[in-house]
């Protein structure tokens, strides 16, 4: 993270099995049952994923599937990449099934992917905007553009979804039958093939997930092969700038992230499933120094990911504006799924440590309390005379939906399996990753092991486990200690922060550990390399960022300088934002210059007023009240 108070992560060799460090804990074997997740997970179920696909109809994407079904008469709508909206959509109901099966999301299911199926065309091929508007020629023609393996990408993961939550096969029926036409179609020109790539990745995690659910390797191989094949010139060939496409350098050159930040994260999470399921140890490493870079020197302090709104884009380093920043919410689940695929390779908490900064903060201010309204972008100010600048600019506040609708069934799909994110195994080890009130059950060599995690975090920092059911031979418990917990203890005594507390011993039923994780509040300096807050700074309390809002302050928040030193005090209060820690400060307001006072004199036209109380509340849940100034980073008073 771009502060002065955190250092790059250190690098960890990976392992030398192909299937990384540690191992997900499977389908249904971690579940958050109550605490901070589990109402957002429920309103996601309850109105979310309803009223997206009330939406999915409204814009026109089911429309144009039916039309390529023969089921409808007219002519195509909406985007090009209009398809994969729907598809992120049914793996969230695939997952949200998996969690509380219901007869209602599985008939919701079953009609739409009959459409889907009736939509593919016989040769495997299916994309419903380009059958529909360019036909059998048009195929591929502008895979720059046309999101055609982006679609795939996410149909194929929501067939690998649907079989494993539900057990019903019809989606996986048309992945498999769709990544055999692209398998056919696509690698070394000099097998008679097209030698290109698309302009948006994710086929590429895609096709090693289903390699993984079939084990046919010719997935695995053309996913190697997509991921090899960038920064080579095909889309520069093609005309067009290769940065925007995360095409400019080879994967295995590239030092950092660059270009259209979703599409650089989720390249980078295909590469990582590819070293992993290949041992491609090399890769991996290379992949390690992209994400410290991106971390240390790309990254809001939020864990949003893209400076841009031109191209949607990454930044040079330490350009990271925080009015202007883009944080595209999807790119937060992006890194966070790239993030995850690091930790798995590697077993490196600073991965988990990241995975928890862009949660309940990048991602999570992408969504309302309410669960059914999102912001595409997440600056870390916004000025009180802010204007709107198009749908997608916060000025307007959070909204229903969007023309281009990537960010709100993204943020279902990523709600409703958020439960895999909190456990994984070793061999003899359980080792927890995120902190939720819930139960967690794995299978070990010595047998199987099951555990309740109670707590209230992220407001408290207790984390009680007690073992529920174990074998009766030895094994590990590992809890990640995040590296801002300085001070932390397990069972009363100290415990290194920024990687994982080991307890392995023969345990009994009822046997607990008690980890407590210091909750003071942090004041964090901004890195002075930032132009844009030097001088600035910014409170947190453990993994949340704060954020002041108008509405909650004596003066205005654009004037508004944080008096440091003075104490800080959290509050939690229950009936506020659906229940927030508060922390209240002191501050002084400025007196800035006018334009009648022209010209700007610095130091002479400054002065600041007396001091007044600041209330800050975690950035998450800022314009859930009304739409107002906003601020992260505060210049000092």
């Amino acid at each position: 993270m771009t502060t002065s108070q955190e250092p790059a992560p250190t690098s960890v060799s990976p392992a030398a099995t192909t299937r990384g460090r540690l191992r997900p804990i499977g389908l249904g074997r971690a579940r958050i049952t109550g605490g901070f997740w589990a109402p957002r997970q429920a309103r996601n179920a309850e109105r979310a994923i309803p009223a997206g696909q009330d939406q999915l109809e409204a814009a026109g994407n089911l429309y144009n599937l039916r039309l390529a079904a023969g089921i409808d008469e007219g002519e195509a709508i909406g985007p090009i990449f209009a398809d994969s909206d729907v598809y992120k959509w049914l793996e969230a109901v695939a997952w949200e099934y998996g969690r509380n099966p219901s007869d209602d999301l599985l008939d919701r299911q079953r009609k739409l992917t009959a459409v889907v199926a009736a939509a593919q065309r016989e040769d495997g091929y299916l994309d419903s905007v380009v059958q529909l508007r360019q036909g059998v020629v048009g195929r591929y023609r502008e895979l720059v553009w046309s999101h055609e393996h982006y679609c795939a990408g996410h149909l194929i993961q929501a067939a690998v979804a649907q079989i494993r939550c539900t057990g019903d096969r019809a989606l996986l029926d048309v992945a498999i039958k769709l990544a055999d036409h692209l398998v056919a179609t696509f690698g070394d020109s000099g097998q008679g093939k097209i030698r290109d790539v698309d302009g948006h990745p994710v086929i590429e995690m895609a096709l090693v997930e289903l390699y993984r659910e079939t084990g046919t390797t010719a997935y695995l191989e053309l996913a190697r092969w997509f991921v090899e094949a960038r920064g080579h010139g095909i889309i520069e060939g093609h005309g067009h700038h290769p940065a925007y496409f995360s095409d400019r350098v080879p994967v295995r050159e590239a030092t950092t992230v660059e270009g259209h930040a979703v599409r650089a994260v989720y390249l980078a999470a295909g590469a990582a499933d590819v070293a992993l399921e290949t041992g491609d140890d090399d890769l991996l490493r290379v992949l390690e120094g992209q994400f410290a870079h991106m971390w240390s020197t790309k990254t809001y302090l939020t864990g949003g990911l893209g400076s841009r709104w031109d191209g949607e884009a990454f930044g040079d380093e330490y350009e990271l504006p925080p009015d202007r920043a883009y944080a595209e919410t999807c790119a937060a689940i992006g890194g966070v799924q790239w993030a995850w695929r690091m930790l798995l390779a590697t077993g490196n908490a600073f991965y988990a440590d990241a995975i928890e900064r862009m949660l309940y903060n990048g991602f999570l201010a992408g969504v309302s309390l309410g669960g059914d309204e999102y912001f595409y972008v997440n600056p870390l100010q916004l000025r009180g005379a802010a204007e709107p600048d198009g749908n997608r600019s916060p000025a307007h506040g959070r909204r229903g939906w969007f023309d281009c609708a990537c960010c709100p069934p993204n943020i279902m799909r990523t709600l409703s399996s958020l439960d895999g994110y909190l456990a994984s195994t070793t061999d003899g080890a359980i080792q927890l990753h995120q902190y939720a009130e819930g139960a967690v059950a794995a299978d070990l060599p010595a047998g199987t092991v099951e555990l309740q995690v109670d707590t209230e975090y992220p407001w408290n920092g207790s984390i009680k486990v007690t073992v529920q059911q174990t074998p009766d031979t030895p094994w590990a418990l590992e809890l990640r200690i995040p590296g801002w917990a300085e001070g932390a203890t397990l069972n009363g005594k100290p415990v290194d922060a920024g990687r994982y507390a080991r307890v392995e011993q023969t345990w009994a039923t009822g046997d607990t550990v008690e980890l407590q994780l210091p909750m003071a509040t942090r004041t964090v300096a901004a890195d002075p390399r930032i132009d844009a807050v030097r001088g600035c700074v910014a409170l947190e309390r453990g993994p949340l960022v704060y954020a002041v809002e108008q509405v909650d302050q004596q003066t205005d928040v654009d004037d508004l300088h944080l008096l440091v030193g003075a104490p800080v005090t959290a509050t939690h209060e229950p009936g506020l934002l659906d229940g927030v820690t508060v922390l209240t400060t002191e501050g002084r307001p400025g007196t800035a210059h006018t334009p009648d006072h022209w010209p700007y004199r610095p130091g002479l036209d400054d002065s600041v007023g007396d001091e007044v109380p600041v209330r800050a509340v975690p950035y998450y849940a800022w314009a859930n009240r009304e739409i107002g100034a906003m601020r992260v980073w505060l210049p000092r008073a």
